[in-house]
């Protein structure tokens, strides 16, 4: 299951993982770190599919994190141009840049706050989705994919859109400031 969003999805997942089903799922850093009140003022930045949803749902989704019934966690980067997202909010695209926040996001909301270690958290970011799409990568292990991301745990920063190196610039995390940068990246053991 995609982007996993809401309380009832948590709840039935978790039903179907006890029954024995062979399900997986993954949500988003966004759906552990913002709410639905991010859309205030019609933000089109905070526009998602699924959407941002409550408080409540929020914390059930960590809660699923930390046990496990969520296996993954996704960017769903969706670069937008400018001209797409500065409309009326019915007709805007869904979606934010993913990839260049993830960690911050991921670092400042679930392993800072105490709901995945820093271990878990790189788990369901790279080995779980590697094994759930049964693809190389997601270890350190000799002979494997050396896509690899270094980074600064405890480096603080703030989210300034205009330095990101993705062409687009839709995110509602301009001006945030997250713990947990990346310093370097390696795809193919290439840097």
């Amino acid at each position: 299951m995609l982007h996993v969003s809401t309380k009832d999805s948590v709840e039935i997942i978790r039903h179907f993982k006890k029954l024995g089903a062979p399900v997986t799922c993954e949500t988003c850093p966004q759906y552990v770190s913002l709410t639905d009140e991010a859309c205030e003022g019609y933000n089109t930045n905070a526009k998602m599919s699924p959407p941002l949803r409550t408080k409540a749902d929020q914390e059930a989704i960590k809660i699923g994190l930390a046990d496990g019934t969520i296996d993954a966690i996704a960017t769903d980067h969706a670069p937008h141009a400018p001209h797409e997202k500065e409309q009326e909010f019915a007709r805007a695209p869904f979606g934010m840049l993913g990839l260049e926040t993830s960690l911050g996001l991921v670092i400042t909301h679930l392993v800072n706050t105490g709901v995945l270690t820093l271990s878990e958290a790189i788990y369901k970011m790279s080995t779980a989705p590697a094994k759930i799409m049964n693809v190389p990568g997601g270890s350190l292990a000799i002979g494997q994919v050396a896509d690899v991301t270094v980074f600064d745990p405890a480096a603080k920063w703030t989210v300034d859109s205009r330095l990101f190196k993705s062409k687009s610039r839709n995110t509602v995390l301009d001006g945030v400031e997250l713990t947990g940068k990346p310093v370097r990246t390696f795809v193919g053991g290439r840097g």
